[in-house]
């Protein structure tokens, strides 16, 4: 799905299904995939910085399944707004 989403056969379907996927879980697999590659696309589109750290983003991960996105997002975008005004 990453490289392209034509390479998503009708076996890896029926694999998913074997494994107990059902078509609800397989569709919304599919439309979280493409979200995310349209995401880092328009992110990198835009010339962000991203941090090359790879530990920085397990950390967040752990976060983001602990307290959820709202939560992160809301205490990241408030820390950016101080350093924003300390200039």
């Amino acid at each position: 799905m990453q490289q392209d989403g034509k390479l998503v056969t009708p076996a890896d379907v029926e694999t998913a299904r074997g494994l107990g996927a059902t078509d609800l879980e397989i569709h919304d697999t599919v439309l979280i995939a493409a979200a995310f590659c349209m995401y880092n696309r328009y992110v990198d589109g835009l010339g962000t910085d991203q941090p090359d750290d790879e530990a920085l983003y397990r950390e967040r991960g752990r976060r983001v399944a602990r307290d959820g996105y709202v939560t992160v997002s809301e205490e990241y975008l408030a820390s950016h707004a101080e350093a924003a005004h300390a200039h």
